[in-house]
């Protein structure tokens, strides 16, 4: 069977290796269950999805195609593990085969520090890169409810507020893309119920076995004990997102009383506006200027909105440093500005 006539993936599971192949004869499959999964998206004709070759992203592409968009395939090597060059390339070829235009570009492996925090804002980069050369407007990316659970369920752990613990959002605008996650309501056992039904494959990426991962052993440990001990943890996590949510967005709408300025690597807001303020809306603003100065995304931990919090309360007199920016109360506003961070004494 000729490479250009095949649809051939090694397939990983816990125990084995297996290889699933199966002719599709240079067609692209058609997934039945597509226009259910994206009925209420609003998508544009010719979009890019992010594509890794996985189960999640295999569906999406093919979702996207059988109900008539024109679809383009962005990969993004990160050089996790020695095979990923090779993987990159076997992607290449099928999307040849399949008539699918593909780029794919090697961001180079990240530190083994933030390690997901450096490879996400890489990607993310390389997606913006893209789209202005190629004139893409919109990038779909194959999140499901599954991983809104991991999400969810890892800032919980976190510590993190309303905000964070509202998980990923649909659609969101990041300079000239829209990025949209259309498959949140869907669980991942349907996606690879209907690659299967169509004959269809797909690669296990090897770094989704890294248990030193925080998401990988949420996925791999807690939440099959969850599924053990009675818990769908989907359900779960989905009904504390979906609480979030709300919270979040009346958090959003009383912190609109603060309007931002921003000007040269500053933001600021109304001191009197922003102490008189409810303490999780205080908090919610904080985080929004950091937002406006190192990009959406980059929030304050929870340690720092405690010391902004008690700096507040102590007269709010000067300013205090912060990760990589300083809060201080100068002119009658509140400003966040931020700090060059030099390694010599």
């Amino acid at each position: 069977m000729g490479a250009l006539m095949t649809f051939c993936e090694v397939i990983m599971t816990d125990n084995e290796s297996q290889t699933k192949t199966s002719r599709i004869g240079g067609a692209i499959p058609v997934l039945p269950d597509a226009s259910a999964w994206l009925k209420d998206s609003r998508l544009s004709k010719r979009l890019a999805v992010g594509f890794s070759g996985g189960a999640d992203s295999t569906a999406l592409l093919l979702a996207l195609h059988s109900i008539g968009h024109e679809v383009i395939a962005w990969h993004v090597d990160h050089g996790w593990h020695t095979d990923s060059a090779r993987e990159a390339d076997i992607l290449r070829r099928r999307m040849n085969t399949l008539g699918i235009e593909f780029h794919s570009a090697s961001v180079g492996a990240a530190s083994a520090i933030n390690r997901e925090a450096v490879a996400r804002k890489a990607r993310y980069a390389q997606f913006l890169c893209w789209a202005k050369v190629q004139e893409i407007h919109m990038l779909c990316l194959a999140h499901h409810r599954d991983d809104q659970a991991e999400t969810v369920c890892m800032r919980m752990l976190q510590g993190a507020g309303v905000a964070g613990c509202a998980g990923m959002r649909t659609v969101r605008e990041l300079d000239c893309l829209r990025i949209v996650r259309p498959l949140l309501h869907v669980p991942k056992s349907a996606l690879k119920a209907a690659l299967i039904r169509a004959g269809v494959g797909w690669m296990e990426d090897a770094s989704n076995r890294d248990t030193t991962l925080m998401r990988n052993h949420i996925r791999r440990h807690l939440f099959p004990r969850m599924w053990k001990s009675g818990v769908d943890p989907s359900n779960l996590f989905g009904r504390w997102q979906a609480q979030a949510s709300r919270l979040a967005a009346q958090l959003a709408t009383q912190a609109g009383a603060a309007e931002i300025y921003q000007e040269d690597g500053m933001a600021s807001v109304s001191w009197d506006i922003w102490r008189r303020m409810p303490r999780p809306v205080r908090a919610y603003v904080v985080q929004r200027m950091t937002a406006r100065i190192f990009g959406e995304g980059v929030v304050l931990g929870r340690r720092h909105i405690e010391l902004a919090e008690s700096w507040l309360c102590k007269g709010g007199r000067g300013g205090i440093d912060l990760s990589r920016c300083r809060l201080s109360h100068r002119d009658g506003r509140l400003q966040l500005s931020a700090v060059k961070v030099s390694l010599h004494p």
